[in-house]
């Protein structure tokens, strides 16, 4: 391999290990929830908040990336959020009370910017034939990170059934998921320092009239005979732009005429890619597999599966993205999450749920179970009315912390189509709309907006992000399970007909030659 080949694939993998640590903190709260909803006691807008902690922390840190990525460069932002993710770890780890633990997860939301700047470094670093593939390592690092958090989870949960000293007691209180939430320090510190290898982006060092520096990086990652073919096509992005730089004047032209049909696709994507409720599912893994009446070993243990398929899918859209193109994978895979959502809300629809006097007789370790026997006989439609009477027998605190045994012995479910149904869709996120979104942001918009474009269009992606998990612990305690896979699927068969029209296809073009794409298809 050529050294500038073997080059752009080292910097792009070390960029790329942020979608690792990215994937570790979404998921490794996952299976915390249960245990720090019971130390700190608490209910579901709380359990919600905690969700929405780090989308909360994104919508601030997005436009300070924005400024900080055009007035320091890609690589010092980058290195300022590796230092947030491991204060964020830390500070987790060790929270002693719901509102610290809030801050700390809200902390580590300022560095999920990662993912945005990630995209954009090495879609200014790659050369166009190779893109779509280096990219998509991003996503393909968040599933490894979600599978590693998933595995990590199950493993120290059944230690936890052990007399393993480290995972015992402080103060009565279960030490397993702050080990969950601790573990992301290590791969945090490791990027840090490999941040330092990388070479400042090209794009940025010509955006900021540091021609010589910028032909030095390039020559890292391109053959010597393309350089200044490729620094005088970045001169000429940058020349027709505004040249007033300031972020208001930037955000101007994003949004002016000739701009309209780039925003319409950034835009779309940005709502879609989130409203598919794909951070909810990864987030609450193993609550929502609870309600397939797993038990909690069995709702860990499947969330594993979560991971794999997603990371499985990620590879796969990898090897066909700069062979298929953008356009086909985006809109195939909508078409799939649909379906798939469509499988999961029949599944739910179809469930019951009844109390016997078998399942009382399972569920003994439970205070006053035998209160339940007022419920026997009584069949429930909806998992909502079903916690619903459990909580007016029980309590709200015995059936919150009861609710896996519970669902576990009184659930009439067809587990395993829900089950393939869940896969389904996250198989289809990650082959599709997951890791190509980044792609075509890196893409669409010209050099001298980039740095505020792909955070703006981040921002609104993190926000709709931040609202579907707040809302969801509340969503599946008030609304059930089957309404809110229908309410997903609606919102994506709308993004759907509108990237059916206006997306078009960018594969093994440069930035420029995109540029030119979207103006004809503006006045087409």
């Amino acid at each position: 391999m050529k050294s500038y080949k073997r080059n752009v694939f080292i910097y792009a993998t070390i960029v790329a290990l942020g979608g690792f640590v990215f994937g570790l903190d979404a998921a490794l709260i996952s299976g915390g929830f249960k245990f720090i909803t019971a130390e700190f006691n608490l209910n579901e807008w709380e359990v919600g908040a905690i969700g929405f902690g780090p989308g909360l922390g994104v919508l601030i840190a997005l436009p300070l990336a924005a400024w900080s990525s055009n007035a320091y460069g890609r690589k010092t932002t980058l290195k300022t959020i590796a230092l947030l993710y491991i204060i964020s770890a830390i500070g987790s780890a060790l929270a002693t009370s719901f509102t610290t633990l809030f801050l700390a997860r809200f902390l580590g939301g300022l560095a999920f910017s990662s993912i945005t700047l990630a995209s954009m470094y090495v879609g200014e670093i790659a050369p166009p034939e190779q893109r779509g593939k280096l990219v998509s390592m991003l996503q393909i690092n968040i599933g490894i990170g979600f599978s590693a958090a998933y595995f990590i989870n199950y493993w120290i949960l059944q230690q936890m059934g052990t007399d393993a000293s480290w995972v015992t007691t402080i103060n009565l209180n279960e030490t397993g998921w702050r080990w969950m939430l601790g573990i992301e320090i290590l791969p945090a510190v490791l990027w840090f320092f490999f941040l330092f290898i990388i070479p400042k982006s090209p794009a940025w060092l010509i955006y900021k009239n540091r021609e010589e520096e910028a032909r030095n990086s390039l020559a890292k990652v391109y053959p010597e005979n393309e350089i200044e073919a490729h620094i005088q096509e970045m001169k000429e992005s940058v020349s027709n732009a505004d040249n007033n730089k300031s972020t208001t004047s930037q955000l101007k032209e994003i949004f002016s005429g000739p701009m309209k049909v780039v925003c319409i696709v950034a835009l779309t994507l940005a709502i879609v890619q989130q409203s598919t409720g794909i951070n909810a599912i990864m987030t609450y893994a193993s609550t929502m597999f609870e309600q397939l009446g797993l038990g909690t070993d069995g709702a860990f243990a499947s969330a594993i599966w979560l991971g794999v398929i997603g990371l499985l899918a990620t590879i796969l859209s990898l090897s066909l993205i700069d062979k298929i193109g953008r356009r086909p994978l985006v809109v195939g895979g909508l078409i799939w999450i649909i379906l798939s959502l469509g499988i999961c809300a029949f599944g739910f629809n179809q469930a019951t749920y009844k109390v016997t006097n078998e399942a009382i007789s399972k569920m003994k370790d439970i205070p006053d179970v035998d209160k339940l026997s007022v419920l026997v006989g009584k069949e429930y439609n909806s998992d909502t009315e079903f916690k619903e009477a459990i909580k007016e027998v029980l309590g709200e605190t015995s059936a919150r912390d009861n609710s896996g045994a519970l669902l576990k012995e009184a659930t009439n479910i067809n587990a395993l189509l829900i089950l393939l149904g869940i896969l389904s869709f996250v198989a289809a996120f990650n082959f599709s709309i997951g890791p190509i979104m980044w792609v075509l942001l890196s893409e669409i918009f010209p050099i001298s907006l980039r740095g505020v474009a792909i955070p703006l269009f981040a921002l609104i992606s993190s926000t709709v992000s931040a609202v579907v998990q707040f809302f969801f612990p509340w969503q599946l305690q008030n609304m059930g399970a089957n309404t809110i896979f229908i309410f997903y699927a609606s919102i994506v068969l709308v993004g759907l007909l509108i990237l059916y029209k206006f997306l078009p296809e960018t594969k093994n073009l440069t930035i420029e030659e995109i540029q030119k794409l979207m103006k004809k298809s503006e006045k087409a």
